[in-house]
């Protein structure tokens, strides 16, 4: 397969490199050219700047835990979680390409976000989408990789499934 061999080790070390340089480089830019809560509009009000700190997890989930039990759930397992997607990704020889790239945006985004809670104690949020409809909480490039990561998972998933019920029909 396409991601089996060095080459392909170093394929998916790129694309999980690539994903943590564009978070990190997002980050530092809005750390030092945007105020917090800032609303700075990218496109009319639909797409706009602003800088939070997020001290817990998606949509600060867990933000206001004991020390101990966020030490746990935001540093320790995402850590495992991480290496074990890595390990996983590096040793299985039968893995899709969409698969694995999806597998490799997850594990940028989620070590972008894991390197900002280390460092700096929370995580980096800047960008914010209001369609009247459908809105989001403020985020950042890592949990765009990680969603992409996550639909491409999904999409591989489904694709599969659809190829197994075709082929018994």
């Amino acid at each position: 397969m396409m991601w089996s061999g060095v080459a392909g080790k170093v394929l998916i070390l790129v694309i999980v490199l690539f994903n943590i340089g564009c978070d990190q480089i997002t980050k530092s830019i809005v750390r030092d050219h945007v105020d917090y809560n800032a609303n700075i509009k990218v496109i009319t009000n639909h797409v706009t700047l602003t800088k939070v700190e997020n001290a817990g997890a998606f949509l600060s989930v867990g933000d206001t835990l004991h020390s101990g039990f966020k030490f746990v759930l935001l540093l320790l397992m995402p850590v495992l979680v991480l290496l074990m997607g890595t390990y996983f990704v590096m040793t299985r020889k039968n893995l899709s390409p969409l698969l694995v790239f999806g597998i490799s945006c997850v594990i940028g985004g989620g070590a972008g976000n894991l390197y900002d809670r280390i460092i700096y104690g929370s995580v980096t949020d800047f960008l914010h989408i209001d369609f009247v409809i459908f809105q989001t909480g403020v985020f950042n490039a890592a949990d765009l990789s990680i969603m992409l990561g996550m639909l491409l998972i999904m999409i591989d998933s489904f694709s599969r499934k659809n190829v197994a019920n075709t082929s018994y029909s």
